[in-house]
């Protein structure tokens, strides 16, 4: 670390602690060189997720979005509110950890259903009929035709 003071490269750390809030870490250094004394903060740079919309419009990932529709669909469902925080930090890490820093939001949606289908089932049907925009009954009834079967073949 360079001393902010006569510009030498080296220093010893004489003091670490985490901040309160535990986003940073501050470190009481002592420059080798020139002998002052000075504060260093250490903080995780995150790189901004861009999450790539149906009609091509671009937004920074916000996980509010996703706990919002989960909330929804979850509503007056025995979903706790630490399963649905659990669902957001999973997606949220996965979302996170993909090598590429864009992620299309049709790729989020799956990620939810997938989700809310093995935490309540009629969370997931409201989610999916969202997400899918059923089109008419018929496209409704073959979602459920398709989460009985794997239902049926789950218990077998």
């Amino acid at each position: 670390m360079r001393c902010p003071f006569c510009g030498g490269k080296d220093s010893k750390v004489l003091d670490t602690r985490t901040m309160d809030d535990s986003t940073a870490i501050r470190r009481r250094r002592q420059c080798e060189k020139c002998g002052e004394k000075f504060t260093t903060y250490e903080r995780v740079d995150i790189i901004p997720v861009v999450v790539i919309k149906n009609d091509n419009t671009r937004e920074t990932f916000d996980r509010n979005k996703i706990l919002s529709g989960i909330q929804r669909s979850c509503n007056k469902r025995p979903v706790s509110m630490e399963q649905m925080e659990n669902m957001v930090r999973e997606i949220e890490n996965a979302v996170y950890n993909k090598i590429g820093k864009e992620v299309y939001s049709k790729d989020i949606g799956k990620m939810v259903m997938d989700k809310l289908k093995d935490v309540d089932e009629v969370a997931y049907v409201r989610f999916a009929s969202v997400y899918k925009q059923f089109k008419d009954i018929d496209s409704f009834m073959a979602e459920l035709a398709g989460l009985f079967k794997t239902k049926d073949s789950g218990n077998r």
